[in-house]
């Protein structure tokens, strides 16, 4: 077992990097499709990305519900870290969390099963973050939307293969909808609701 003073730690600054991901995450989130890099890296359990771990220490606390996918969930080290840095409360029922951790895209539940909002509330609606290989080799994507002057290209490797043909929903939806976020590393990408992707092939 292990014990809090074996788990690894959170930001060594908690202020200034807290701020340093926000602005990486808020950048990304306004320049769909553009690679982020979240420079203050944090300690972070197995199975944890940097900076996954760097956005859970920043955006999460204990007023938001979270979502772990069967793979974090099971490890007890996640869990630990997660309570012990952040206070999040792990929820068994996606559609109520307000954010949801894929470490295992292959094994990503059907997106209608997050919380999608409300026509009053479109922002409480789950945002997905997804680990994935790599944000700069890969599939060519082709994105459009706000915050992309005409189109912006995407390389990546992402499981699952047909995450942004799921993400389709978004449009019927809109201006409810998910959020998601790829994570490689200390890479970081966002593909916002409003954004629409198009695979280019190989």
């Amino acid at each position: 077992m292990t014990t809090i003073a074996e788990l690894p730690p959170g930001f060594a600054d908690k202020v200034l990097s807290a701020q340093s991901t926000f602005r990486s995450v808020m950048d990304a989130m306004a320049r769909p499709g553009s690679v982020q890099r979240i420079v203050p890296m944090a300690g972070a359990p197995g199975m944890m990305m940097r900076g996954t771990a760097a956005i859970a220490l920043t955006l999460f606390d204990h007023d938001t519900p979270l979502w772990l996918d069967a793979r974090l969930s099971e490890s007890i080290d996640v869990t630990k870290w997660l309570k012990f840095h952040t206070g999040a409360p792990v929820v068994q029922d996606s559609s109520i969390a307000a954010f949801a951790l894929v470490s295992d895209g292959g094994a990503l539940p059907s997106l209608e099963r997050f919380a999608l909002g409300s026509s009053e509330y479109p922002d409480r609606s789950t945002t997905v973050i997804i680990q994935v290989d790599s944000l700069t080799s890969g599939r060519s994507f082709e994105l459009r939307g706000p915050g992309i002057d005409g189109a912006a290209a995407l390389q990546a490797s992402i499981k699952p293969f047909d995450l942004f043909e799921r993400l389709r929903m978004n449009e019927a939806l809109f201006p409810r909808g998910i959020d998601v976020v790829l994570v490689a590393d200390d890479a970081v990408v966002a593909i916002p609701r409003t954004i629409r992707v198009v695979s280019k092939g190989s």
